[in-house]
């Protein structure tokens, strides 16, 4: 008879101890080709799907969608062999694997004594007795007869939540599919609506505002309110920002800056070489250029702190940080080796991770190691801000929008691109002489751009 062998959820790195199972690609029943993704995880990291080192059919799944198992659980059981050819001379089956892991698991069998089973072997009838495939997801109260374009249970679990009838939505996905996405904004609407037609009380002319009962504080009260779990990438970035905020006694410094002769020089790069010059150079990319040569004259914001053995420890490579914020929240893609690249390379390095980042492909590996972090929250129409520390790191360049304001100009007041540039660095790793002068150097490579050649 076949083999039954579970596949347990790996060690999918960077320390992660957990995912959540966001979306199962496989049904009990399937027949999975070795190294075939089968389910698809959330962790703290990014969104992975997992691959099966085995080939078979699915005999069974442990986990729902929107669950959360640690590292080790089971993902699911595949039967492998079928046939008397893939008996070993002991009479056990021998395990179809593909031999390659991710970190933490591996197939069990000895390399030698693998070999591939095909998939049409492994399904034939009467190779394996097969549970019944998992029940499909009851229908959402609201939701009437007939079949709803939804297939995920989460979708359908957050829309009981808010009393929302799925049929009343127009799905974004593909032939209709009513994605999370679909369901949030529906929510986000009714919440809007429900605020405009509230009616509009005045204020008790009194020195003190009577609470509804619903609301008033008092001891083993619960306050009523949405309560969203704080996990995944949300969670992570909670406690990433509340131990930096613990561990590291950050100060901020910021500058005014005329940006106008830097956005004149990407004009004249991009301009080069006409439509058919390849892919523009961001503002971004020229801004994270300038960092890495403000990095190389202070080396010491490119360094972490280790505690343990009270050392500074200076980093030789610059893997710098980009703030990029997505539907899941605000993740940092990493540029790696960011000392050794132009401004087109880290402008192409940074498209790339910023598709990945949209489409929900970022790696545990790209958003790791990180030794500098440049955010742009410019981009959101706001001047300045106090960046939080993406620890370990040492410090982190914010930058604000460029706008048109008056600006004295060889001594005469002229209408400019300025912007804010903001630093806030771990005062144990430099003084305030240091992150001035970085800022300071930052700020006139944004003024005149050929000082950055000259640091070439």
């Amino acid at each position: 008879m076949p083999q039954v062998l579970e596949f347990k959820l790996p060690d999918l790195g960077e320390g992660l101890t957990e995912a959540e199972i966001v979306r199962w690609l496989v049904e009990v029943g399937d027949v999975v080709a070795i190294d075939q993704p089968v389910v698809e995880v959330e962790t703290a990291k990014a969104m992975v799907e997992v691959p099966c080192p085995y080939g078979g059919v699915v005999t069974a799944r442990f986990g729902e969608e929107g669950a959360e198992l640690p590292v080790g659980a089971p993902l699911l059981t595949v039967a492998v062999g079928s046939t008397a050819g893939e008996f070993t001379a002991d009479g056990a089956a021998e395990a179809e694997s593909s031999g390659n892991v991710l970190v933490g698991y591996g197939t069990g069998a000895p390399a030698a004594r693998r070999r591939r089973v095909r998939p049409e072997a492994v399904s034939g009838a009467g190779s394996v007795t097969v549970p019944a495939p998992v029940a499909v997801p009851a229908a959402v109260p609201g939701e009437g007869p007939g079949p709803v374009a939804v297939i995920s249970p989460l979708v359908r679990k957050l829309a009981r939540q808010h009393d929302l009838d799925l049929r009343q939505l127009t799905g974004s996905g593909p032939d209709g599919l009513i994605l999370r996405s679909d369901v949030e904004s529906a929510i986000r609407a009714a919440a809007s609506a429900t605020v405009e037609s509230a009616p509009v009380s005045a204020v008790p002319a009194s020195d003190s505002v009577s609470f509804p009962a619903s609301m008033a504080p008092s001891a083993g009260r619960e306050v009523a309110g949405e309560r969203i779990p704080l996990r995944g990438v949300r969670g992570a970035v909670a406690d990433k920002l509340a131990r930096s905020r613990r561990e590291i006694p950050d100060a901020t410094c910021w500058v005014d800056a005329d940006a106008t002769e830097l956005m004149a020089a990407r004009a004249a790069m991009n301009g080069a070489g006409g439509p058919a010059a390849g892919p523009k150079v961001s503002v971004l990319a020229l801004l994270a250029r300038i960092c890495t040569a403000a990095l190389a004259r202070f080396p010491e914001l490119n360094s972490t702190v280790d505690l343990d053995a009270r050392e500074i420890v200076r980093l030789r490579d610059v893997h710098l940080g980009f703030a990029a914020q997505t539907d899941r929240g605000l993740v940092v893609p990493v540029v790696r080796n960011a000392q050794d690249r132009n401004a087109e390379s880290i402008g192409a390095e940074i498209g790339r991770l910023t598709e990945a980042a949209r489409t929900g492909k970022l790696t545990p590996a790209d958003l790791s190691g990180g030794t500098f972090t440049l955010n742009n929250y410019g981009v959101f129409g706001v001047d300045g801000s106090t960046p939080i520390i993406n620890h370990p790191e040492a410090a982190m360049l914010g930058v604000g929008r460029i706008v048109a304001k008056p600006w004295v100009h060889q001594g005469e007041l002229a209408v400019r691109q300025v912007v804010q540039l903001s630093l806030t660095f771990d005062h144990r790793v430099c003084d305030g002489s240091t992150a001035g002068g970085f800022l300071r150097y930052v700020a006139d490579c944004v003024e005149q751009p050929a000082l950055l050649l000259r640091a070439l």
